[in-house]
């Protein structure tokens, strides 16, 4: 399951790592190469909304397999270099992981009765994935050394095919479901449920500040404090080391002390102070400091929506999970264009507060949150 969901960041690492050789081959430019990339964003959203209930109803294994055999497909078509083939790559690559995130999910948490167990061990999903992004760039590095990117996604699409079979022999993974919900009727059970929609909300507005964060962490470095893009590396690493480590530390301190309204409460609070930091300071210090609370913060408040979904979500689980991934595709978009929005009408401060707004406001939706879990405790 953690190698499924290890393989399924590889073909968007390996596009944006080799973005430049990949504009030379299809023989047009970067712009628009680093522009096909939001398709896989909308594929995601789009797939991610129209197959929640189904997810929940399809055998996990398979719902797996049928993700990984796209992914496979993707990176083969993606190598033929033309820009009809990197568009049906990004649009594949997004379609399989709306159809992963919420399938890998649900087998970690089915796989235990506990639902502390269950929680941890869905954070646990999401924690290997978060440090994957830190380390899969080096390796891909090295991959590359081998046919370039070409070599890099023929081998991406062995290991998807291979693990892709193995999930279809592993039946023992799924959990059936004694009634599966009819289509609609899981959207109108879901559209009930405030607590998961608040989590929903709260996942989609973090995203939105954390990823306008990202999209303009590069040029904050460069221009203010005159690192280049070797050293922004560095910058990177330690954004997503921190990211990794509030996500495996989160995870384990709300199996342990269900803590789960303080957690979100001070995750984003720092996260909110964080980027306002990162954006407004003239000092490096101060700012690598900021760039580690950041990720750290924001990494609490994810794990804690992911254990909370697995707590209280029942048959809704895996529907929930899938809307939310919709949702945090949609905060991506969301995120760069407040970020440029915030940034065009009143500089960095414009751009800080326009990051910090959306983690602020799901703040408000904590509490309708809390709702299923605090009748449980």
């Amino acid at each position: 399951m953690i190698v499924a969901a290890i393989i399924s960041l590889l073909p968007f690492t390996i596009y944006s790592t080799f973005l430049i050789p990949i504009a030379d081959d299809t023989r047009t430019g970067p712009a628009l190469v680093g522009t096909l990339r939001g398709l896989g964003g909308v594929a995601a959203l789009a797939v991610g909304v129209v197959l929640a209930p189904l997810v929940a109803q399809w055998s996990a294994s398979r719902v797996t397999a049928s993700g990984l055999g796209i992914l496979a497909v993707s990176s083969l078509v993606g190598t033929l270099d033309a820009v009809w083939s990197i568009v049906a790559f990004c649009v594949g690559v997004g379609a399989a992981t709306a159809m992963l995130t919420p399938a890998l999910l649900r087998i970690a948490t089915t796989a235990y009765s506990d639902p502390g167990d269950a929680g941890r061990a869905a954070t646990l999903v999401t924690a290997t994935q978060s440090l994957a992004a830190v380390l899969a760039a080096p390796v891909i590095g090295v991959i590359g050394l081998w046919q370039g990117w070409h070599g890099a996604l023929w081998i991406t699409s062995a290991l998807a095919a291979t693990a892709g079979i193995l999930f279809l022999r592993k039946g023992r993974a799924d959990v059936s479901v004694p009634r599966p919900l009819r289509y609609g009727e899981a959207f109108r059970r879901l559209r009930g449920r405030r607590d998961l929609l608040a989590l929903i909300g709260i996942a989609s507005l973090r995203t939105t500040s954390f990823m306008g964060y990202l999209a303009f962490l590069a040029a904050q470095f460069h221009e203010r404090h005159g690192l280049d893009a070797v050293l922004f590396t560095l910058v990177w690493t330690l954004s997503g080391a921190s990211f990794f480590t509030g996500n495996f530390l989160a995870g384990r301190w709300a199996r342990v002390s269900h803590a789960h309204g303080a957690l979100l409460v001070g995750g984003l609070t720092a996260a909110a102070a964080a980027v306002l930091g990162v954006f407004l300071t003239d000092s490096l210090a101060v700012a690598l400091i900021a760039t580690v609370v950041m990720g750290f913060g924001h990494a609490v408040v994810a794990a804690q929506v992911t254990t909370l979904i697995a707590h209280s979500g029942g048959e809704l689980t895996t529907p929930a999970y899938s809307i939310n991934a919709a949702g945090m595709s949609l905060g991506v978009f969301a995120g760069a264009f407040l970020g440029g929005l915030g940034l065009s009408v009143a500089g960095n401060v414009g751009l800080a507060i326009a990051l910090a707004v959306p983690t602020l406001v799901a703040i408000a939706l904590i509490r309708p949150a809390l709702i299923r879990a605090q009748q449980h405790a």
